[in-house]
């Protein structure tokens, strides 16, 4: 097993452990905890840096599952849109490639898109009126 399938089963299976409600209590019950053990350490600064510490170690290591899992959700929601792309018969397969092309060819795509749907917009708008008109004369 390579170190890279090795991380992403490591990413996935801590992805599902702490995104469940019971990894959300036993980080309720950890600061309860660390906050009622306040007066038997004195509230001192060994205190506050246990939690401290713990917490920007935990944060530091979530950002790259997080990102890991992300990146991997990402590529699969872009596969499983290429294939549709693709299949298709009037699809432009100028898109399936849209997420590595430049920030101004993207707006292009959405600026086409957008006048596309402001079209759309205004047809259903006139058949809607068509309608209501024909149904007030009824």
């Amino acid at each position: 097993m390579s170190i890279g399938e090795l991380f992403h089963r490591i990413a996935q299976k801590t992805s599902e452990a702490v995104g469940t409600p019971m990894a959300f209590v036993l980080a309720i019950a950890i600061v309860v905890l660390w906050v009622f053990s306040g007066p038997t350490f004195g509230y001192s600064d060994t205190w506050q840096l246990i939690i401290n510490t713990g917490t920007t170690i935990l944060t530091f290591l979530m950002v790259f599952l997080i990102q890991n899992t992300q990146n991997r959700d990402n590529k699969a929601i872009h596969l499983k849109l290429d294939e549709l792309i693709r299949s298709m018969r009037n699809a432009r397969n100028q898109l399936l490639d849209i997420e590595n092309m430049s920030d101004s060819d993207i707006q292009k795509f959405h600026e086409e898109f957008m006048a596309l749907k402001i079209g759309a917009d205004e047809r259903i708008q006139r058949k809607e009126e068509k309608l209501h008109k024909n149904q007030s004369q009824a």
